[in-house]
């Protein structure tokens, strides 16, 4: 099956917003069901008697299930159609966040909690392609962006909003809220998101032949690379900003959410046209923002601000860093399905998601062995190489991966 031969897609120049809504609302639900217990430490810890980092357990549980199923879980339903694998998914969030609001037991919670890491490896796995598959190719990379700004809007406004009704109702009260999101999501995406076939058994391309599909292993490794190197320096952020003394916490976190807003939506206006002049221009203000970063992180207290003007140029560079890096999973995700071909797409894609998680547990890991031995001042200069060998990357890779003329579709 080609973009161009699938039932119902619709024509150039029409987006089906309403299912595309639903999509980016499913998204938006499960950053907000894997990332909320964070948030929310010490009030769930209090009701279920155990410490914060027994609560933390819940968002790493969450993650590992959702690594581990990913590629497996993609594999085995791949044949089914593929709406009611999305509804199940949604109803699975559900019924979890629904356990997770009324129980009183920690191993209750964290079975819940594994559950949702299941359904969520399953999810999204199967977002972007679905995405794709909506739209005419001249439109995927845009409804990509569509889609994935759930996951910008979900940490920037969703996180704060569901502590903030935390705090009023109690955090049972947030958890009650997203399962009737989810509840509601199951019936919006009957009602608005088209129903496409599964795989024929015939048709199917084995996953080990989906892997080396030209492209394929050369955008995950620049995934790779790009998530470690960025969540060596997001993950210990607040270390980083204490060291310069010259911006506060609050204000580096605030200009580079606003940064990855705007950059999300800037992307999703040329994507299509310009997908690796895009990716190869982010990449460089990343390099560029973490050399600026490095620079003037100096070795001392408040070294930066007796710079002059040290504040402004960090939070400059911090916004640059967020407008550019808010970019880059749309841009890596469309360039995927791409390479792979919309019906290989939710193989592809569960991949680069076990990829995704495996490279924020990589980048934290390495962050803090950085920032324990070498102090919170290597680590723009630990994330630079990094991005820089995948900008390298990219710049090589014009034939297959990244090319400089979008493909025929099929």
């Amino acid at each position: 099956m080609t973009g161009t031969t699938i039932a119902g897609a619709p024509r150039v120049g029409r987006m089906p917003w309403p299912g595309l809504l639903a999509l980016f609302s499913a998204a938006f639900a499960a950053v907000m069901t894997e990332l909320l217990p964070a948030g929310l430490l010490p009030q769930i810890g209090a009701a279920l008697g155990v410490s914060q980092a027994q609560v933390g357990f819940l968002v790493t549980g969450y993650a590992v299930a959702s690594f581990l199923a990913a590629i497996p879980l993609t594999a085995l339903l791949r044949g089914l159609p593929r709406r009611p694998v999305l509804v199940g998914a949604l109803t699975g969030f559900a019924v979890c966040n629904g356990v997770t609001a009324l129980s009183s037991s920690y191993a209750v919670t964290f079975g819940a909690r594994v559950l949702a890491g299941v359904m969520g490896g399953i999810l999204w796995a199967m977002l972007v392609g679905y995405a794709a598959r909506m739209v005419p190719p001249e439109r995927r990379g845009r409804a990509i962006a569509i889609v994935s700004a759930g996951i910008t809007v979900a940490l920037c406004a969703g996180i704060p909003a569901g502590a903030a009704l935390a705090s009023a109702f109690g955090w049972r009260a947030a958890f009650g809220g997203l399962a009737v999101v989810a509840v509601v999501l199951v019936g919006w995406v009957r009602w608005q998101v088209p129903n496409f076939p599964g795989e024929a058994a015939a048709a199917r391309v084995p996953l080990r032949r989906v892997a080396v599909i030209p492209g394929i292993r050369t955008v995950l490794g620049v995934t790779l690379l790009v998530l470690v190197g960025h969540q060596t320096m997001y993950t210990y952020v607040a270390a980083f900003a204490e060291l310069t003394g010259a911006v506060r916490t609050s204000v580096v976190l605030l200009a580079f959410g606003a940064g990855t807003v705007a950059g999300i939506w800037v992307i999703g206006a040329v994507i299509d046209r310009f997908l690796r002049v895009s990716l190869v221009v982010v990449l460089a203000v990343v390099a560029g923002a973490m050399t600026v970063l490095g620079l003037f992180s100096g070795t001392e207290p408040g070294y930066a601000d007796a710079l002059g003007g040290a504040a402004v140029l960090l939070t400059v560079a911090v916004g640059l860093w967020g407008a550019a890096f808010g970019g880059v999973p749309t841009l890596l995700q469309t360039a995927l399905v791409n390479a792979s071909g919309p019906g290989n797409a939710d193989v592809a894609t569960s991949m680069q998601t076990t990829v995704y998680n495996a490279g924020i547990a990589a980048g934290s890991l390495a962050g803090g062995v950085v920032l324990e031995g070498a102090g919170a001042g290597a680590l723009p200069w630990t994330t630079l190489p990094l991005v820089a060998v995948a900008l390298l990357i990219v710049i090589a890779s014009r034939r297959q991966a990244f090319p400089a003329r979008r493909r025929p579709a099929g």
